[in-house]
């Protein structure tokens, strides 16, 4: 009499399951390979950064003392330690830092501040330069400027950076690391307007017919996107301080510079287009450590 082999139902669920194993396995570099799309499940390239720049050395010597002036009555040690600046907490120096400088004279506050961001994207299917795009879209968003980029570029010297009356000088910011912005005229009142912001002398002014507005804006000449904000403080029992910032992105890192300059007699307003040329000549030479 013949027998008949027979399979039991759990031993034919286990056979099944190694054969579907071996027909959809890995790929040959370990990718997940897609035997229904006949293809390799693509990975996003990663950033083009991989790490920071040291951000309290980030600003050269020249471009700190023309727009932090120090009080006469610093000693040595305290004109040092003011110029080396302040360095934000940091648990990663290689995601995010930042640096701080505060000067104090006899007519004004002023204060610095420059920051780096390396985004990082851990969806294998978004790239960083595109997970960087949506986080200073979100800044975007957040200063409430339009979508469009500035209409008119801003002039630029012989190294890239803005010139003086350059239309789309940066609006007022609260610190700055390594350069004063291109156009401008002296802030009326404000400490250290004039020569300091431009080299060779006074910015000239671009407030005339034509001009462009001075106020919060995107700038379209600054690395990959940029935006400028200006505002002024509140009036009050002080005097009015303004602050200008910028940030810009390149690839997938997001710089921050903000310059803050306050007078100490009320009264004062500091200047728009002065203060928006020092932080934009900054931001631009901070763009331009990138490049090289």
């Amino acid at each position: 009499m013949q027998r008949k082999a027979v399979v039991l139902p759990g031993i034919a669920v286990v056979l099944a399951a190694l054969v579907t194993g071996c027909s959809a396995g890995s790929g040959a570099d370990g990718q997940q390979t897609d035997n229904k799309a006949g293809g390799t499940a693509a990975v996003a390239p990663p950033g083009k950064y991989r790490s920071l720049p040291e951000p309290c050395r980030s600003v050269g010597s020249k471009r700190l003392k023309e727009m932090l002036p120090a009080s006469p009555a610093l000693t040595t040690e305290q004109v040092e330690q003011l110029y080396a600046g302040k360095a934000d907490p940091s648990y990663d120096a290689d995601r995010r830092v930042g640096c701080r400088w505060k000067s104090e004279t006899s007519d004004a506050t002023r204060l610095l501040y420059v920051g780096y961001e390396r985004v990082v994207s851990y969806d294998s299917a978004v790239s960083d330069d595109d997970r960087a795009r949506e986080v200073y879209e979100r800044q975007l968003e957040a200063a409430h400027l339009p979508v469009a980029a500035a209409t008119t570029p801003p002039a630029t010297g012989a190294s890239g950076a803005p010139s003086s009356g350059a239309a789309s000088a940066p609006t007022a910011a609260t610190t700055s690391a390594s350069g004063a912005p291109a156009s401008g005229a002296p802030a009326s009142g404000a400490p250290g307007s004039g020569a300091a912001g431009t080299p060779g002398g006074s910015p000239s002014s671009s407030t005339g017919p034509g001009a462009p507005p001075l106020g919060s804006r995107r700038l379209d000449n600054l690395a990959d996107s940029a935006f400028l904000e200006d505002k002024l403080g509140a009036a009050g029992p002080t005097a009015q301080a303004r602050t200008v910032r910028i940030v810009f992105r390149t690839s997938n890192v997001i710089v921050t510079v903000e310059y803050t300059v306050q007078p100490t007699q009320r009264g004062v307003t500091p200047d728009s287009e002065e203060t928006q040329v020092s932080a934009q000549e900054l931001a631009a030479g901070l763009a331009e450590e990138f490049e090289d």
